[in-house]
């Protein structure tokens, strides 16, 4: 190979570099416009808490004129309860779900993956059926026996349901975790004189800590996020959890505190951004590892 070859070759490498170097700065560009665009309404919204009253609907930028921590104290005590009031009604609930939800979904789920009983099948069929049912269908037979149970107003209609498996999401996601743990653990447990409830304690649980923590992570975030059903069950501020409180700086009868709206909204979304971002990790693995036979 000639010198006047191997300076052509070279050059079309160089070249050929200089194009991905140029596409990938385009291609990163791209993404960074996006990342702005869709994180857009976050910081205007973590703008407006900063600006006076009067200048929160008067312009689009992102940087106030005037940096006022006023709005804050106004949200947080604004109201007739301090809004730390519901943020604490927030994470009674929130973590009382993740412990319910834990517990009795892994249950259902060892039962279905690992137990033979009669109807096994059948039952985890209906099961998955649940899943097709919108919740508004059963919004009303499920009010009316909470409010003869007395538990209207109180947070137990929020929490109770998910400490008797009632999310078969997660069900259905720790079964398929379940599904691909070997069984010669259990055989080799049983022979050990293990039974199914040491099995579960000592062998799935140990094993399972993706799924359980993705099943965790997800239930704080969605019921974090709930709206609808405490605002079908609490009536009494003193009850109320974080949406709930947003709620209240927004009335079509008098003024509307939009810059309290604002402060408290983002106050609240704090606690889900520290959440996944300390547990993110957990949460990819769990997803990523459901279902894969290892």
């Amino acid at each position: 190979m000639t010198d006047a070859t191997l300076s052509v070759a070279a050059a079309d490498l160089e070249a050929a570099a200089r194009r991905r170097r140029i596409l990938n700065l385009v291609v990163h560009g791209l993404l960074i416009a996006a990342s702005v665009l869709m994180l857009y309404p976050l910081l205007w919204m973590l703008s407006a808490s900063l600006r006076p009253e009067a200048e929160i609907f008067g312009s689009t930028s992102i940087w106030p004129s005037e940096i006022s921590f006023e709005a804050y104290r106004r949200g947080w005590f604004g109201l007739q309860e301090s809004f730390g009031v519901f943020f604490r009604n927030s994470f009674v609930i929130a973590v009382l779900s993740v412990i319910g939800n834990v517990m009795a979904c892994s249950l259902a789920a060892y039962a279905f993956a690992r137990l033979k009983f009669r109807g096994r099948n059948f039952w985890f069929a209906i099961m998955l059926g649940t899943l097709m049912i919108p919740y508004h269908v059963t919004l009303i037979p499920q009010y009316v026996l909470f409010l003869n149970l007395g538990w209207v107003d109180t947070f137990l209609p929020l929490v109770v349901p998910k400490f008797l498996a009632h999310d078969a999401f997660f069900i259905f996601l720790m079964v398929q975790f379940f599904r691909g743990i070997p069984r010669e653990l259990d055989e080799a447990a049983m022979m050990d004189g293990c039974s199914p409830w040491r099995i579960y304690w000592k062998i799935m649980l140990p094993l399972s800590m993706p799924v359980l923590a993705t099943a965790a992570i997800f239930s704080f975030l969605w019921t974090w996020d709930d709206f609808f059903g405490p605002l079908i069950y609490l009536n009494d501020m003193r009850n109320f959890t974080v949406q709930l409180g947003l709620r209240s700086f927004v009335d079509s009868s008098s003024q509307s505190d939009w810059g309290g709206l604002f402060a408290m909204s983002t106050l609240t979304l704090v606690p889900v951004f520290f959440f996944f971002l300390f547990f993110q990790r957990l949460l990819i693995e769990g997803i990523a590892t459901t279902g894969m036979k290892r």
